[in-house]
């Protein structure tokens, strides 16, 4: 059994050849990943990415990053590839095969199948020498010097290059497509990145009540709207004025001062100048302005008008943190 000091040294030796190897790809961004980007960019088809072994594990991610960026991509397994999925492929398509051999049987059945089809055919690869690079039309290198793996032989660093590159393409697009915000939101509409890209400030107040008093309403009507609403504050307004803001803190405050009550209005304990977001602006955003002043409700406006309320609760609900 190996000790703790030994168990460290072992993580940190990895990571640190990993790191390494993906460091040494920066000079492996030549002519031929150029074209790539152009040619994707210019395609009218889609980007089929295939694999075989842990090089299909990767394949898959890759796909699932180009998706999710704005690039239509399918995942084809080598394997399967050569029993009948081939039919998927289009000429339009470009492939995208995987391999850090290049020399594994599987792949050298498909690539001569693929350049049949009549598509482009770019080699991730980690030999630039192989069987798969002779027949690419274009060759991204992703050659690593030794796999992480003491023996050198489990796929270790080989594959974190090939989802490095992988994903250094998928930026590339991502860049040159202009792809926005709003854009990602459209791909990711569920999960808290979803929400924290789509979900307002709107689509929360409308399932809370709005709570409100006048600034001469008396402290007993501020008690019962605060409780009766249950968001732990309420507005007050001056006609249909928002000035202020009484939270059931203040109220706490007020009777740990011992003042009277009697003939007290909320006026004299509101909080002038209350803190308010716009309905339109994005959950995570309100979220933010409350971490920033250490409130935990914020008054909700429409065109400066007050329409209600959002606590910090509605919006860790909805999973955005």
């Amino acid at each position: 059994m190996k000790t703790k000091e030994e168990i460290k040294s072992i993580a940190i030796t990895t990571i640190e050849e990993e790191s390494y190897s993906i460091k040494n790809l920066t000079k492996n961004i030549n002519d031929d990943f150029i074209k790539t980007v152009d040619l994707i960019l210019n395609s009218k088809g889609r980007v089929i990415v295939t694999g075989i072994g842990k090089s299909a594990i990767i394949a898959s991610k890759i796909v699932a990053t180009l998706n999710s960026t704005g690039t239509p991509a399918i995942f084809m397994h080598a394997a399967d590839a050569i029993h009948g999925d081939l039919g998927i492929i289009r000429k339009e398509d470009i492939i995208i095969c995987l391999s850090k051999s290049g020399n594994t049987p599987e792949i050298k059945v498909l690539a001569p199948l693929l350049k049949n089809l009549g598509s482009k055919l770019i080699a991730l690869v980690g030999n630039t020498k192989s069987y798969l690079a002779l027949h690419a039309d274009y060759i991204i290198d992703t050659t690593v010097e030794k796999e992480a793996c003491p023996n050198n032989l489990a796929p270790t660093s080989s594959t974190t290059a090939q989802l490095v590159m992988g994903d250094a393409l998928a930026v590339c697009l991502f860049e040159c497509r202009g792809f926005t915000t709003e854009d990602f939101a459209k791909y990711h509409p569920g999960g808290s990145l979803g929400k924290q890209l789509y979900l307002k400030v709107s689509d929360l107040y409308k399932n809370n009540e709005s709570p409100k008093v006048s600034v001469n309403d008396n402290i007993k009507k501020v008690i019962m709207e605060i409780s009766s609403k249950r968001l732990g504050a309420t507005a007050v307004l001056e006609g249909e004025k928002l000035v202020g803001i009484i939270t059931d803190g203040d109220l706490r405050r007020m009777l740990q001062k011992n003042i009277p009550i009697e003939g007290l209005h909320a006026k004299d304990i509101m909080s002038a100048s209350p803190k308010t977001i716009e309905e339109n602006v994005l959950a995570v955003d309100a979220l933010q302005v409350m971490r920033n002043y250490n409130i935990t409700q914020i008054l909700v406006v429409k065109n400066t008008q007050y329409v209600g309320v959002v606590h910090l609760h509605d919006i860790l609900k909805e999973g955005i943190l």
